[in-house]
């Protein structure tokens, strides 16, 4: 029989009934420890709390730290953050103890609070006898007693200190010296909002505490999904999540104030058409919890420097022509979550739901007024050398010349290395005809930014305009051609766009580096198109040796973006998404999740993420993308965006939604004058069909892509009929597939198999081989060692998806030939289609299990988990095969343990102390 320590056993009266169990008096229930108790109970878990994997406590960041601080703001889910942790402790077996602190927490009764709170997660009556019985020392002896405690404890203790900043001074020296002088065996982690001074900063240098705040608490965009359809439903729309999130920015308050005003109606429906229409009423709740509050003092300053985005202590100081302004930011955005600051940086943003509301008080101001804060705005901006956000406010403070001036200077640099290109279609459209004619570096701009979107044509007429001028060198012409391929590689149309290239191929007549680098982007594209791959990388290269700094933020970018699509096209799916990933997130930073170059690279590697059979990732990288795709996105990011979205579709079994994403694919095609897309979605059409065996609507589309393969209107250059004629040739192997007419399938398919090999397609050739080889199997020849080839080659390459992918029958022929029973995708399948939810049962017909945790003995846990099935001693006895008497001293101990008077108040504080949880 397992029996406590003596120091853990509680005093037992054997009473005269058997049948009657005598509680012990059990110290915790004087009235000091009454008082305290709920201090030290923990709060309840949400129940859709998002466990963020980054944040788990055994992340490298965190591990073994034995100081952990999370400091923000409120509304930043500290608690709950700390919640997740203490069930993270309690299921590696640590002892967990939490006390909630407040202002009436004098150091005596803080000590009192910690004692009784070990008490309780360790399961010791025993333990603080000293501290809660008698007198408590003042000053610092007590917290010198109580780890003195914990050390002679020997057990493995997590302290959360949860709102440490409503502690009093005196407490929160207390608990710094506490911090300071915690032994081996004690873990602490305290929360606390940002204004809270704990004097531990040498700690945090030494690194013997890590700090856990804002930026680090802030959702991720697949966090927000996660907890969206958690709260919403698994169906809820994951674009409209996402957009969720973007309101929000990531600030978990603010997300749940958004879900408040969301659940109010049919919540399942919304999208982000509908999201828009409660964005009103979404807002009116931020400013709500935000600004009602606050000081009329600070709630003017807001308003006056809600024009300034982003923001800086000296820039508002200068605006408002006051000294304390930069003191008063600094407070605000340590006390409220308004503003997001830059990491190692004093530039700030404002929310951007606060912001709109403020700028509508801003709008309010007198007129005059509005303008002298522009205009010290303005020279404050311009004497720091940000020219473009210095002539935005020249221009609103009605300077327009001066403003034209400075953009003339800015936008052009701005274009180039930063990508704004909205910031210069704006000005554009601000600037007068002849104005834009006068000044040439501005032509040139909004050229790039027309050129690079899918207004192309204008790009052109620019281009003639710029032509047109007596100062025209080579090296300009050179870069009207860069302008122009460009262009012409955002209309699909390679063969114009190799052919302005060729002239300027060796040696251009450039002179500025990043013009160069753009040079070198082109000969890239150029050689990937071209079916070089290995060359496209190679070429980039060698000019990113030679690159300027200047150059990394956005054409470097772009110099990036032309490697990962080269390895997509050889089906390196591996290195694409090493190198994607930094990469998109360097994007989001610098121009915005939904800016049209992070979102091209999130196409990419949502492809490269598919292909290795992560679809819950490639949908959160997607997740409301797909629309600034259609509008200003490359044909290939495009392609990749729909296909992969498909795809996804396909696998979960909702083909409906397949459908009409390739019907939607269709329709950019049709609106931007791209038809390889149409063909592209014709031929995926075919492919989703020929899985179901559907020979008629498999005829009806190829007869359609041949139709329009052959008209004489579309591209006829080499380059891009040779790009067509390979997805015809698939379609036409696919629709034999369909008609299950195995010998006819072969033809069309080698010759795709034939185009695909010399432009260096291999993720393409994987997929006909492995066709091939099926239809010479049903055709009854040895087809063994072709899909073997094809196997060997998927597995080198990582692709998980593409045997699934290309047809079920093929997916199934292959899981037969390696043994392989479980079904495709086993990793990812599950996450594919929305779960069923059922209704929510009732607590009892839940079942829980014990989790591991040293406040009780392992024969003790096994105990509580039958006694929360109802089941009586005898019947416990019977399932532990011990005697019935056993089970009766178990049964004693946890109810000394838990401090309970029935078996149902047992099972209860277990559940409330995280003892029990329900089974998975």
């Amino acid at each position: 029989m397992c029996r406590l320590p003596a120091d853990c056993r509680p005093t037992v009266t054997k009473p005269s009934d058997p049948t009657i169990v005598t509680l012990p008096k059990v110290p915790a229930a004087n009235d000091t420890t009454r008082d305290l108790l709920l201090k030290v109970t923990p709060p309840r878990v949400p129940r859709y709390l998002v466990a963020r994997e980054r944040l788990k406590i055994d992340d490298p960041y965190l591990f073994e730290r034995p100081v952990i601080l999370v400091q923000a703001p409120g509304g930043f889910g500290k608690t709950s953050l700390l919640a997740q942790w203490r069930r993270e402790h309690l299921s590696q077996g640590a002892v967990v103890a939490w006390v909630s602190a407040q202002a009436q927490d004098e150091p005596r009764r803080l000590v009192q609070s910690l004692a009784l709170s070990v008490r309780v997660g360790a399961g010791r009556s025993t333990f603080g006898h000293l501290l809660l019985e008698a007198p408590v020392p003042g000053g610092l002896e007590g917290v010198t007693i109580w780890l003195a405690e914990v050390a002679h404890s020997a057990l493995n203790i997590v302290l959360l200190v949860d709102e440490a900043d409503r502690l009093p001074a005196a407490s929160r020296e207390a608990l710094t010296y506490l911090l300071r002088n915690a032994p081996a065996n004690l873990l602490c982690i305290v929360a606390a909002r940002s204004d809270c001074q704990l004097g531990i900063d040498d700690l945090i240098a030494y690194g013997q505490c890590v700090v856990v705040g804002p930026p680090q608490l802030r959702l991720r965009v697949e966090e927000t999904i996660e907890l969206v359809q958690g709260r919403l439903g698994a169906e809820f729309d994951r674009d409209t999540a996402a957009r969720l999130h973007e309101m929000t920015e990531g600030w978990p308050l603010g997300l749940q104030l958004a879900l408040t005003v969301l659940s109010g109606g049919d919540a399942k429906r919304c999208d982000v058409a509908t999201l828009q229409g409660k964005g009103l009423a979404i807002r009116d709740q931020f400013v709500g919890v935000l600004l009602a509050n606050l000081d009329p003092a600070d709630l003017d300053f807001l308003t006056r420097v809600s024009v300034l985005d982003p923001l800086h202590p000296q820039m508002c100081g200068a605006v408002l022509a006051s000294d304390e302004a930069p003191q008063r930011l600094a407070r605000l955005a340590r006390d409220t979550p308004i503003f997001v600051a830059g990491e190692q940086s004093e530039w700030m943003r404002m929310h951007a739901l606060a912001r709109e509301a403020l700028r509508q008080r801003f709008d309010e101001l007198p007129a005059q007024e509005q303008a002298d804060l522009h205009a010290r705005a303005a020279a404050w901006l311009a004497s720091n050398g940000l020219i473009d956000a210095a002539a935005s406010h020249m221009l609103q403070s009605g300077q327009q010349q001066q403003a034209y001036d400075l953009a003339e200077r800015s936008l052009y640099e701005a274009l180039v290395q930063r990508g704004r290109h909205g910031t210069v279609l704006e000005w554009v459209s601000r600037l007068p005809a002849d104005e834009l004619d006068r000044r040439p570096r501005l032509l040139l701009a909004a050229a790039w930014s027309l050129g690079t979107s899918e207004r192309h044509e204008e790009a052109q007429q620019l281009v003639v305009r710029i032509l047109a001028r007596p100062d025209v060198d080579d090296a300009l012409r050179c870069e009207c051609a860069l302008i122009l391929g460009s262009a012409a590689v955002f209309a699909d149309d390679l063969d114009r766009f190799a052919k302005l290239h060729q002239p300027w191929a060796e040696a251009p007549p450039l002179r500025e580096p990043l013009l160069l680098q753009m040079h070198a982007n082109h000969t890239a594209f150029l050689a990937l198109i071209n079916g070089e791959p290995a060359l496209a990388r190679l070429r980039q290269q060698q000019a990113s040796r030679g690159a300027p700094e200047a150059a990394d933020r956005y054409i470097r970018g772009w110099g990036v973006f032309f490697i990962g699509l080269s390895y997509l096209w050889e089906g390196q799916v591996q290195p694409a998404e090493r190198l994607l990933r930094p990469a998109l997130a360097e994007a989001e930073a610098e121009m915005g999740r939904r800016s049209p170059f992070s979102c091209m690279l999130a196409s990419l590697l949502a492809a490269a993420l598919w292909e290795r059979d992560q679809p819950d990732e490639a949908l959160a990288v997607m997740a409301n993308r797909l629309d600034v795709l259609e509008r200003s996105g490359l044909t290939e990011c495009i392609l990749l965006g729909y296909r992969t979205m498909a795809r996804i579709s396909i696998a979960a079994g909702a083909e409906h939604r397949a459908a009409e994403l390739l019907s939607a694919l269709d329709a950019v095609g049709s609106a931007r004058h791209l038809p390889r897309l149409r063909v592209a979605s014709l031929v995926d059409q075919v492919r989703m069909h020929a899985r179901r065996f559907r020979p008629e609507t498999c005829r009806d589309l190829c007869q359609q892509i041949d139709a329009m393969v052959g008209d004489p209107s579309l591209p006829q250059g080499p380059l891009w009929q040779r790009s067509v004629r390979l997805m015809q040739d698939l379609a036409h192997g696919y629709a034999a597939v369909a008609a299950q007419e195995w010998r006819r399938a072969l033809e069309p398919l080698a010759r795709a198999d034939a185009a695909a090999r010399q432009i260096r397609q291999v993720r393409l050739h994987i997929e006909v081989l492995g066709l091939r080889a099926y239809a010479l199997d049903r055709c009854g020849e040895r087809a063994e060692d072709l899909l073997r080839e094809a196997l060997d080659l998927a597995r080198s390459l990582g692709l998980q998806r593409v045997f699934a992918d290309t047809h079920p029958a093929l997916g199934d022929w292959v899981r037969r030939m390696t043994g392989d029973d479980a079904p495709p995708s086993a990793a990812g399948s599950g996450a594919l289609a929305a779960p069923m939810r059922a209704p929510a049962p009732s607590r009892d017909s839940v079942r829980l299990r014990a989790t591991p945790s040293m406040a009780l003995t392992p024969k003790e846990r096994e105990v509580l988990e039958l006694l929360a099935r109802n089941l009586s001693n005898k019947e416990i006895g019977l399932a532990m095969q011990v005697g019935e008497e056993t089970i009766k001293w178990h049964m004693k101990n946890l109810f000394a343990k838990l401090d309970a008077g029935t078996r149902k108040q047992v099972v209860r504080r277990a559940c409330i102390l995280g003892l029990l949880e329900a089974a998975d």
